[in-house]
């Protein structure tokens, strides 16, 4: 960032039309003050509130402090007796010159440092959001190599031994294979959805096109589909009794959704049913997913939606890595304006987020 970065013609030009036409207003106002009611004494405010506007406009600290020079001039020479005439040795005035010349100048350079440092926090908040996209793509990046491993691995391993036993093995162990490759295709398959979702986000900007979307429905969609994939799984949904619409996404909320109860299926360490409450509270729709399983590491709390994990924990890493797809599950839920969070209770684990009602939630 170049603080004193050199000013084109343009800029230049840009300057003296900003510059010449606020003092032009500013003599223009004065002059009509001083016809209509003689209010000669609120000339240097006017001229001075010129100057914040030239400093606040033109780029540089040279335009104001001129218009300072220029607009002290001016309350000399047309709105100071004898008028349109110079007087620098009438009693008092050269104390007000001064005055005026100093208060102009140090507005104008005040006005022009809180600009040109309001441009640098603007280009550091910039540098920053940048910083935290490449964070975020090496997050998912080492996300992506660090759970394709295991699905991959798994389906060369069941169908090498498929291809070179068939003769030998049993039939059950057969089926046995290759469900265990359906199952790591279908894992596979979501991973593709959850980063075509993310790659959905990033084209329009971190921003989503939400429409009113009945909350029932959303559930429904989502056990439906979640059911498709795991369809063993037991799953107990209390949504509320009213007809409530929710501004979202609703193929990325459902995304969302089923990506928690993938990830309560796999990595509670149990088959006891699993619960989706849905509720309203504080303005906001409350969706939680909880499992009756071992719960999560207390020291992976912090960081379980940052997309990686670097080590294994022995209950929720047990069958596929979560890193990926808890981490697009917060960026869906982010870009929505909501909040996710992760917690332990007396058995299993809890994971919520919200969603802003908006208005008219209640149809």
């Amino acid at each position: 960032m170049n603080k004193h970065k050199k000013l084109s013609k343009k800029d230049h030009l840009r300057n003296f039309v900003i510059t010449f036409i606020s003092l032009l207003f500013a003599t223009i106002l004065s002059y009509m003050m001083h016809i209509l009611g003689g209010y000669t004494n609120n000339v240097g405010i006017i001229y001075m509130m010129a100057v914040v506007i030239i400093s606040r406009f033109s780029s540089g600290y040279i335009p104001g402090v001129i218009a300072s020079f220029i607009s002290v001039i001016c309350v000399n020479y047309v709105f100071t007796y004898p008028f349109m005439a110079f007087n620098f040795i009438m009693e008092g005035y050269p104390v007000t010159f001064l005055a005026l010349l100093i208060i102009s100048t140090i507005t104008s350079a005040t006005t022009t440092n809180l600009k040109e440092q309001s441009r640098i926090l603007n280009e550091r908040e910039k540098l920053l959001m940048e910083a935290e996209k490449e964070a975020l793509r090496a997050n998912l990046l080492r996300a992506i190599s660090h759970d394709i491993r295991t699905p991959l691995t798994g389906i060369i391993g069941a169908s090498s031994t498929y291809l070179e036993s068939s003769t030998t093995i049993t039939e059950s162990e057969k089926t046995s294979l290759v469900s265990n490759i359906k199952e790591d295709a279908n894992w596979l398959l979501n991973m593709v959805e959850n980063l075509l979702s993310v790659t959905r986000i990033r084209d329009s900007g971190a921003h989503v096109l939400k429409r009113p979307e009945p909350l029932e429905e959303v559930a429904s969609e989502s056990i439906e589909r979640f059911h498709k994939r795991v369809p063993k799984a037991i799953v107990h949904v209390t949504v509320p009794d009213e007809f409530i619409m929710v501004p979202m996404d609703a193929t990325l909320i459902e995304q969302v959704i089923i990506n928690l109860l993938e990830n309560a299926v796999y990595h509670s360490n149990t088959t006891d049913p699993i619960s989706l409450s849905i509720f309203v509270q504080d303005g906001y729709a409350w969706f939680q997913i909880r499992d009756q399983g071992d719960g999560i590491s207390p020291e992976r709390l912090n960081t379980l939606f940052d997309g990686y994990t670097s080590s294994p924990n022995s209950s929720y890493d047990s069958h596929k890595g979560m890193g990926i797809g808890l981490s697009i599950c917060k960026a869906i839920v982010t870009a929505h304006e909501g909040k996710i969070t992760a917690a332990n209770e007396e058995h299993g684990a809890v994971f919520t987020f919200t969603l802003p009602l908006g208005e008219n939630a209640y149809e």
